[in-house]
């Protein structure tokens, strides 16, 4: 029978699996705190190393949004589709994370998520593109309801927390003016000058709240934003690839970056107010008394 999610609380996968999921394989991950999704060491280290905070996406009403970008790396599929934008399908490439991008003055940039390499029978790299995951960053508090569930994982896979104070939830905005935004900026701005193409792994409902960007075909393609969906599948989430949207650097981000602007009127109409607010109130003068003596 399969499994039917528990939307009264936000916890879509702790340790690679859904929270109402008992498997042999699923108690022994959340037990051991394993990461299925090849991260750098076996276990999840998110957030803390010796306590991690072992939720890889939430339910945002009955959709799945991933907080961690470790997440992205199931099966590797991102590294397949990105090397297919990157490369003809004859080359050989591997993968390398975390590598770090210095500017022209030798400050850091920050670091790639991924680096995709092209390399000949003689293992030198002869092209590489660049590969960046971004997850959605979390309003409210998440560990505690992960706290909880995990003091008693079978009983509380029902659990209600909707009441709680401080419920979480995904935030698009932050995750795209704060972290996106910026990454693309200093990072992919470097990697536009080299001539060098990049990729950008997110979920679909990230990205449906992003401003619409201007498509290209494939081969005037500068970016491939690369969309992910999860789907409920013999009691796990499998990461599907949902779209492909080709892009130029510049438009995108400056679609991205620049805020849409609201009505002037409206502006006008708070300044108006705040003016009327100061004008009617007297200013607040004290009296000075000076006492002479003699």
């Amino acid at each position: 029978m399969p499994l039917k999610p528990n939307l009264n609380q936000p916890l879509a996968e702790v340790f690679g699996y859904p929270i109402n999921n008992q498997s042999p394989e699923a108690i022994r991950a959340r037990r051991t705190k394993l990461c299925p999704f090849y991260n750098k060491v076996p276990n999840c280290t998110k957030d803390k190393a010796k306590n991690p905070l072992g939720v890889c996406s939430v339910y945002d009403g009955a959709n799945i949004v991933s907080t961690c970008p470790v997440r992205f790396r199931e099966d590797w599929l991102i590294a397949t589709d990105a090397a297919e934008f990157f490369f003809d399908t004859k080359a050989k490439w591997t993968t390398l994370t975390e590598i770090r991008l210095q500017d022209e003055d030798g400050r850091s940039a920050g670091n790639i998520d991924v680096v995709i390499v092209a390399y000949d029978d003689n293992g030198k790299i002869y092209d590489f593109g660049a590969l960046e995951v971004q997850a959605v960053y979390i309003s409210g508090n998440v560990r505690n309801p992960f706290e909880y569930y995990m003091q008693d994982c079978p009983k509380r896979a029902s659990m209600n927390w909707l009441k709680q104070e401080n419920y979480p939830n995904p935030d698009f905005l932050s995750s795209s003016r704060k972290r996106l935004a910026p990454q693309l900026i200093y990072k992919g701005g470097i990697l536009n000058a080299w001539n060098k193409k990049t990729a950008v792994a997110l979920d679909r409902h990230f990205f449906a709240t992003l401003p619409t960007l201007e498509r290209v075909p494939k081969k005037k393609a500068e970016m491939a934003w690369f969309i992910y969906d999860f789907k409920l599948q013999s009691g796990r989430y499998k990461m599907v690839l949902d779209e492909i949207v080709y892009t130029q650097f510049a438009p995108a981000l400056n679609k991205i970056t620049r805020s849409r602007a609201g009505n002037v009127g409206d502006f006008l109409k708070k300044l108006q107010n705040k003016l009327d607010e100061k004008l009617e109130t007297p200013p607040t003068t004290e009296t000075l008394q000076v006492k002479l003596s003699g």
